[in-house]
């Protein structure tokens, strides 16, 4: 590491007024107008297809007669799936071809989302969204990883949070989509059963897209010049080469790793937290508020609006100064604050959705810097399998929260007390992320390349 300053100061000074300023410049624009736009785009059409259930919970636990705790039960299961191939999904994008893999995945997914519209019995839906989960299950750690093979340390969190971006942009869509499917009865079948079939028909397209459209790595990419593949392969192999001065595990014995397990730990709570409340959002907001089903619906859509906003500001924040681990709880203890607030009785409806807007804006704020954090920590096999076990384990609090809330409700629990249920769970998780002791070294590299 005695070698770092020397190392940095020489590419700060090629960079900032050298002969790669250009080169530079010009190949981290392509990078972030071809890449991120398309797998941003996937990422709202698997969410878009995750979260649908949450509008048809009313209309289809009518139909076929499921309580609450059986439509949390099936909402969540969808994550013990998902937990299942994560790890396998990293790893394989680390080491064979994003492409291939995310094509397969949206096939894949797109055809058991449409699945679900045909379901009748619980048996049925649990089985479906549990096959859903297994499906897109490499989607999430498969494009974070990707995004290491394309971004330098300095621009990660803000390539993270437009990716990550995806998720309220698409609940923000999602729900007024939703909303106008439900009033759909085509062939006698009620609109319920259209979220799911037409949802699931463009991810099924955009897999054969992907094929043709997505690189694996920089010198694939015939839309950048030799200057620029090499100038982000040489980029990504020096910051690599500092990394390296570490000692190097195999893959998986980083997964027991202190920040890996301190960080998976968050993360489950985190999920917990958000899924509880994103399931259920629409369902509070038209029982636990007295508001029309429609109405409730179209509101759905504005803490998601919130997130986006939050999102960007917290990962250009967290790139401007290089800080991850802060920024990552600051959002933790703000979703938790809001959804005590939140939970408090005898509101007027008006700040009572102005508290779940701000919810939402804390749910989502903390994905940008805190996906930074293992890429700091550990090298790029160990960081994708990481990846993977922390996005895997981390998921399945989006079991526990949806089954949590349902089980609260079923049993007799007003609104307010599954609001508090949810808000120390994100306590927890800025608990856990306080405790991680990320080196200086993200700091250092970022620094060093910010005026690139």
């Amino acid at each position: 590491m005695k070698n770092f300053p020397n190392r940095m100061s020489r590419l700060h000074s090629e960079v900032k007024g050298g002969p790669l300023a250009g080169v530079a410049g010009a190949a981290r624009l392509k990078i972030f107008r071809r890449i991120l736009p398309f797998v941003f785009l996937l990422y709202v059409l698997a969410y878009i297809d995750r979260a649908n259930v949450a509008f048809a919970n009313r209309p289809m636990s009518a139909d076929l007669g499921f309580s609450a705790e059986v439509f949390g039960f099936g909402a969540g299961v969808f994550f013990v799936g998902y937990f299942l191939l994560q790890i396998p999904g990293a790893l394989i994008v680390e080491r064979w071809s994003a492409r291939r893999l995310l094509a397969a995945i949206l096939v894949s997914w797109g055809l058991l989302t449409m699945l679900i519209g045909f379901v009748h019995t619980a048996m049925q839906f649990y089985a479906s969204r549990f096959l859903l989960g297994a499906a897109e299950a490499g989607l999430f750690p498969g494009v974070l990883v990707y995004l290491t093979h394309w971004f330098r340390a300095g621009d990660r969190a803000r390539a993270t949070a437009r990716f990550a971006l995806a998720a309220p942009v698409a609940l923000t869509i999602g729900a007024p989509l939703s909303g106008v499917i439900l009033k759909i009865h085509w062939l006698g079948v009620p609109g319920w059963r259209w979220i799911f079939i037409l949802q699931g028909v463009p991810a099924i397209l955009f897999g054969a897209v992907t094929l043709f459209y997505l690189p694996d790595r920089p010198r694939d990419a015939g839309w950048l010049t030799g200057p620029e593949q090499s100038w982000i392969e040489g980029e990504l192999r020096r910051e690599e080469a500092i990394k390296g001065t570490r000692p190097k595990k195999n893959w998986w014995r980083a997964l027991g790793h202190r920040d890996v397990l301190l960080l998976t730990g968050a993360s489950f709570c985190a999920n917990l937290g958000a899924y509880g409340f994103i399931l259920w959002l629409p369902n509070t907001l038209n029982r636990g508020m007295g508001l029309p089903l429609m109405l409730s619906t179209m509101l759905a859509a504005l803490p998601f609006m919130a997130a986006i906003v939050s999102s960007l500001l917290v990962g250009w924040s967290s790139d401007r100064t290089g800080e991850r681990k802060w920024h990552t709880c600051g959002s933790f203890v703000g979703a938790s604050l809001f959804l005590v607030l939140g939970s408090l009785p005898g509101q007027p409806v008006a700040l009572l959705v102005l508290w779940m807007c701000l919810v939402g804006a804390g749910v989502y704020s903390w994905i940008p810097p805190f996906w930074v954090l293992p890429g700091l920590i550990l090298s790029e096999s160990e960081a994708a399998a990481s990846i993977g076990m922390i996005n895997s384990v981390g998921n399945l609090g989006g079991f526990a929260g949806p089954w949590l809330a349902g089980y609260m409700l079923t049993r007799g629990a007003g609104y307010g007390r599954v609001l508090l249920a949810l808000a120390v769970s994100y306590c927890v998780s800025a608990v856990l992320t306080a405790l991680v002791r990320p080196p200086a070294l993200g700091r250092r590299m970022k620094g060093a390349a910010r005026a690139v």
